[in-house]
């Protein structure tokens, strides 16, 4: 078992991360949510609540893959809330948050935001996030997003408004530095995408598998936008890696072919939770046997069938070809909706004051796993504790989840994965 504690004032809540035998514990650091005896469930008595969200997820831009299964989530999350009638109801404005490049949310944050939204679901990209939180923190609006791992909001200055339900990067960079040693490899080489997002888990992974006894011996950055990759390319094949390593978006399809057409093997590429992607014809050169790491439980048959019943209907018409936090969206709007319920309020505030309880992290709550049974107990007056898709979540001080899990995939043929742990 490895243990990080990521602690400043509070103590460790405990997390698991599955990947073989290896587990990781978070720990909480100041600036995120709060809990107690402050958020106790209020006494019994009607509800009659809208809560306003509006979504700053990828439509457009590297990461746009990523929009259609979270946007699902939140649709689905929605639905299955408002058809519970338990004193709710949710309204949601879809908007495009774009990529740092294209800058699309510099546009849908400053709407959203004047329609009078109580809580933001966004966005993909840690870079982006971080681009737009102080704005949000300053109109007094949470942000809540399904997909940031970077470890700075941990520490962000947020006024308890920033919340995720995505594990910080630390977990993830050690899940793949493991499972990388494990597979065999004692040396590596790294290529990342020069923001917020590729740095912070470049970091991660390299102290991981240094840990393990492997050495890195070339970690080459780039920047978004750009196409061509051959300096990069031949400064790390020069180093003769066993492996490689591609933290990245959809350049992935640029950058690995520059790899396998310079003679390097299609088979030992790693890849992350921002390309872990169902490739198909869009990757021109076999990565079979090729692995990678996406946060997030299995999930379920049915969930899926949901979840691909919504964006056929809310969508563009065509079937989900990945459900990438697709349980950590659907489970964001579910805690929101429910910290809101508890207090009673839709004032921002109010509900971030409550989200740590809902969710197990405060309070000694009743385990529940749908929006309606969490939210039968806290109209009952008491309190809840929320185990979703994303997991059991448990968040800590700074708005972190301490549960949470990472899954390893392999791609198996024509550039398609499954899970296998």
């Amino acid at each position: 078992m490895s243990v990080f504690t990521r602690s400043r004032k509070s103590t460790v809540l405990g997390g698991i991360a599955l990947a073989g035998a290896s587990a990781l514990v978070l720990a909480g650091c100041a600036g995120g949510g709060s809990g107690g005896d402050d958020t106790a469930a209020p006494e019994t008595e009607d509800r009659d609540l809208t809560l306003s969200i509006g979504t700053v997820l990828p439509q457009t831009g590297s990461l746009a893959f990523l929009g259609p299964p979270e946007e699902a989530g939140v649709g689905l999350a929605v639905a299955e809330i408002n058809e519970a009638a338990k004193g709710i109801t949710v309204d949601v404005e879809y908007g495009d948050s774009g990529d740092t490049d294209n800058k699309a949310y510099e546009t849908t944050v400053p709407r959203l935001l004047g329609d009078g939204v109580q809580a933001l679901i966004g966005a993909a990209s840690s870079g982006v996030t971080k681009l737009f939180l102080d704005q949000a923190v300053s109109a007094g609006v949470i942000t809540f997003s399904p997909a940031n791992t970077s470890p700075d909001f941990t520490t962000w200055e947020d006024n308890d408004l920033y919340w995720r339900t995505a594990p910080s990067d630390l977990l993830q960079g050690e899940v793949l530095g493991n499972l990388i040693a494990e597979d065999g490899n004692s040396t590596l080489g790294i290529i990342y995408l020069n923001d917020a997002y590729g740095t912070g888990l470049e970091k991660a992974l390299s102290e991981t598998f240094a840990a393990t006894g492997g050495e890195v011996v070339a970690s080459e950055s780039y920047n978004l936008g750009d196409t061509n990759f051959s300096a990069q390319v031949s400064s790390i094949l020069a180093q003769n890696p066993e492996a490689i390593a591609v933290i990245g978006f959809e350049e992935t399809a640029t950058v690995v072919p520059s790899f396998v057409n310079s003679g390097f093997s299609g088979d030992s590429f790693y890849f992350v939770d921002g390309n872990i992607s169902q490739w198909g014809a869009d990757m021109p050169v076999d990565i079979t046997g090729s692995k990678g790491t996406q946060p997030g439980p299995v999930l379920a048959d049915d969930f899926q069938e949901r979840l691909n019943a919504q964006w056929l209907e809310q969508g563009d018409g065509t079937e989900l070809a990945d459900f990438n936090y697709a349980g950590e969206s659907y489970d964001a709007v579910v805690l929101l909706a429910l910290a809101a319920l508890q207090a009673n309020s839709t004032d921002p505030a109010e509900i971030a004051a409550n989200l740590q309880s809902v969710s197990g992290g405060a309070d000694e709550g009743e385990k529940c796993d749908t929006f309606a049974a969490c939210a039968d107990i806290i109209l009952a007056g008491n309190a809840a504790d929320y185990d979703g898709y994303s997991g059991g979540v448990a968040f800590d001080d700074a708005g972190d989840p301490t549960e949470a899990t990472i899954g390893i995939f392999e791609y198996v043929g024509d550039n398609m994965h499954e899970r296998i742990n």
